[in-house]
């Protein structure tokens, strides 16, 4: 592997190791675009584990506060997304189909429930 290549997915391994990222990406792979009111629902539910429903205010609030402060503008850098705040509007950019497999991956292990239960390396 050059250093490139390598570079590269020490890159995409840094974005997917956080959980949010992970889950705004999981949905924007399934719809291809998504509102960020649409998406803090999901990912609040995702991280709790529980309904997009059953969230309240206070953590829609840390979680849009991550997603746009943090998580929206690193996938930006790396052309994953797109997105227009003013709209709330996010896509998938070109640079996503560098890490869907990896991301692909990371889906299968979080929803085999033995795997997720596991204590952290």
């Amino acid at each position: 592997m050059n250093q490139t290549n390598g570079s590269r997915m020490e890159a995409a391994c840094s974005l997917l190791a956080e959980s949010e990222r992970r889950f705004l990406l999981y949905q924007l792979a399934d719809e291809h675009s998504a509102n960020l009111e649409d998406l803090i629902a999901q990912v609040a539910a995702w991280e709790l584990d529980t309904r997009a429903d059953a969230i309240d205010k206070e953590v829609r609030q840390r979680v849009y506060v991550s997603l746009v402060h943090n998580h929206l503008p690193r996938l930006e850098d790396y052309d994953i997304i797109e997105y227009d705040l003013r709209s709330g509007d996010i896509v998938l950019a070109e640079g996503f189909e560098d890490i869907k497999p990896l991301l692909e991956q990371f889906r299968q292990t979080e929803a085999e429930p033995e795997l997720r239960e596991r204590p952290p390396l």
